[in-house]
């Protein structure tokens, strides 16, 4: 049991304003493993104060300083990336080697990124006769799912540190445990009183507070699209700048002169990756007419061998909504050739990896993001009738596009309506900026476009 009575606010741990608490719960046995504040808007306050009593301060610090200050906090993060993995997978039921080697390590790697790049970033340049500065934009107010609890901190936490910014935190109430561990880790690193601060709490308390609070200048959330729909209007009425990181229901386009069992063994391995709750995962499946069985039946073999090797989905809300997924996909006449709504284990909140065939893009669960593993799998009957299906979502977040010719891959893949697409399996790059279309979002992560976020742009002339 790991019970926190604090919140970080001004470079300490102080109580919080009221007596509620969040209980976190181990998706794999539904058991209690922590308790943490649930923060209220008065708490918010206290935190947004000292982000902006910091800020002219931190502002001011050269880059290279801030940049030594992430590289420590980095380095603090590898010497403690065991326990890291460790609380993820207790508070989100990822295998604990899934959690070493992309919830430890990725973020890791972001925030080495952002250290080099503070260092070297140009925050003047010359235009004709002007100087062009691009200037801090102030307190940031982040907002962070529970998918990627670490990644999705560390993913706005370093770019708004590297741009001078400071900020506050509120992390999902489902995996507070690893938010708290980055304060703690913030602390360690040294980093000056108030240019971080962490409020754990419920979404429409606290989250609502920051959002809404008049001394935050830009809100970067990440999390479904109606609640990024909310915090929009919100800011929107505030006239303040937003960074919305949202749903996706991305296509996993397999061309006809694609290696097919490499595409489809990698698609399915893409959308089963942390239990399918990943924004950017390729849940939609389309293949052409002619090598359409022969994929599912590649499809449906390699779901089966993850049996219950994934780990669980957060939480038993989150359980029943899948399923109810699931269920929508059978009535609707989708064909199940993997998978379905029976458990795979007898307690946690665990779903069996699914795959359905047949699927037509008007259905339910060719539209509407899931965030569970489930797979569907599409028929296409040419190269047009595959974009017209591939860009006929509301989203456009990622993709990914498999084809016997790069050159062919990549034409497809430049007509695709979305911020990212993998060419035949390529590689994350944590450089590579990562955001959506449509109603995927506003705004980037990740690189010097994330870094860009956090910026605003003074010219002076002479």
């Amino acid at each position: 049991m790991k019970a926190h009575d604090g919140l970080y606010i001004d470079g300490a741990w102080r109580p919080a304003a009221g007596q509620d608490v969040i209980e976190v719960v181990n998706p794999v046995d539904e058991q209690v493993i922590g308790r943490v504040p649930a923060g209220v808007a008065e708490d918010v306050d206290a935190a947004v104060r000292a982000a902006r009593a910091a800020f002219p301060a931190w502002a001011a610090t050269p880059p290279a300083e801030r940049a030594a200050r992430l590289a420590a906090l980095r380095d603090v993060l590898v010497a403690r990336k065991d326990e890291v993995a460790e609380t993820v997978t207790a508070e989100l039921g990822s295998p604990l080697q899934f959690s070493q080697n992309v919830h430890a390590a990725v973020p890791i790697a972001v925030a080495g990124s952002y250290a080099e790049m503070a260092a070297t970033y140009a925050f003047e340049e010359k235009a004709g006769n002007s100087t062009v500065l691009l200037e801090p934009v102030g307190v940031v107010g982040a907002i962070t799912p529970w998918n990627y609890p670490l990644h999705q901190i560390v993913a706005k936490v370093a770019p708004a540190l590297a741009a001078g910014c400071t900020m506050v935190l509120k992390p999902a109430e489902d995996t507070p445990l690893t938010a708290q561990l980055f304060a703690e880790a913030v602390h360690e690193a040294g980093l000056p009183a108030g240019v971080f601060n962490l409020v754990t709490g419920l979404g429409p308390v606290a989250g609502q507070a920051l959002a809404e609070h008049p001394g935050v200048d830009l809100v970067s959330f990440t999390g479904s699209t109606a609640v990024g729909r909310q915090i929009g209007a919100t800011a929107g009425a505030a006239i303040k700048k937003v960074a919305l990181e949202l749903g996706g229901k991305s296509a996993n386009v397999i061309l006809p002169s694609a290696d097919l069992a490499k595409a489809v063994n990698v698609g399915v391995a893409n959308v089963m990756s942390n239990s399918g709750q990943t924004c950017s995962a390729w849940t939609r499946m389309l293949v052409h007419r002619d090598r359409y069985e022969e994929a599912v039946a590649l499809a449906a073999t390699a779901a089966a061998k993850y049996g219950d090797r994934i780990g669980p989905v957060v939480n038993a809300k989150q359980r029943a909504r899948v399923l109810s997924y699931i269920d929508k996909g059978v009535a609707e006449g989708a064909r199940l050739v993997a998978g379905g709504t029976e458990s795979p284990r007898e307690q946690g909140y665990f779903i069996s990896p699914t795959v359905f065939a047949d699927v037509t893009p008007e259905m339910t669960i060719a539209q509407e993001e899931i965030f569970g593993p489930v797979l569907s799998i599409l028929r296409y009957e040419d190269e047009e009738d595959a974009l017209r299906i591939a860009n006929g979502t509301l989203y456009g977040l990622a993709g990914a596009v498999w084809a016997g010719d790069e050159t062919e891959a990549v034409a497809f893949a430049r007509r695709m309506e979305t911020g990212q697409v993998d060419i035949n399996g390529g590689r994350f790059n944590p450089l590579a900026p990562f955001g959506g279309y449509k109603q995927s979002g506003v705004g980037r992560e990740l690189g010097t476009h994330g870094l860009s976020e956090y910026l605003q742009t003074k010219s002076l002339q002479f």
